[in-house]
């Protein structure tokens, strides 16, 4: 059994272990995201700098087209991950494909977006590269969610 998997006294992996942890250190920023803008951007930011490349740059490309696309968006952490809300309720994220031990990267749509097209659409895309036609295909969308 790898060390990552060892159950520990309470039952719980090292992995879920640390999960709790970031989790209780996720609701403390979210609070000081809840009061002010910056923070929530400060902690979104420190987030992506942690994620190694080629994520790092495309979660900081995600990061400046959404600012751009849809400033009403407020940034935070969610899951430890780059989230943007609007009215408190997650209305876009990105998931890094190393952290969730995918093989690709994800853009996400939670139901707050406004994004419905008859009786079915899209709520995730995978990101392997961005391109200038996904940048603008997802500027696209997150005007939409948004509107």
């Amino acid at each position: 059994m790898s060390q990552a998997k060892k159950k520990g006294a309470q039952g719980f992996t090292d992995e879920e272990q640390a999960a709790m942890k970031e989790r209780a250190k996720e609701l403390k920023a979210e609070a000081r995201a809840n009061k002010s803008r910056e923070e929530g951007e400060s902690d979104v930011l420190a987030k992506i700098a942690e994620m190694p490349e080629p994520e790092r740059s495309m979660a900081q490309r995600l990061h400046e087209l959404i600012k751009a696309s849809a400033p009403v968006l407020v940034p935070k952490t969610w899951y430890g991950m780059p989230a943007y809300t609007k009215d408190g309720k997650i209305v876009c994220f990105f998931q890094s494909k190393h952290k969730f031990e995918s093989r690709y990267a994800t853009l996400g749509f939670n139901d707050a977006a406004n994004l419905d097209d008859g009786n079915m659409w899209p709520a995730s895309f995978a990101l392997t590269e961005l391109t200038p036609a996904e940048e603008e295909r997802i500027s696209v969308l997150v005007k939409q969610a948004v509107s």
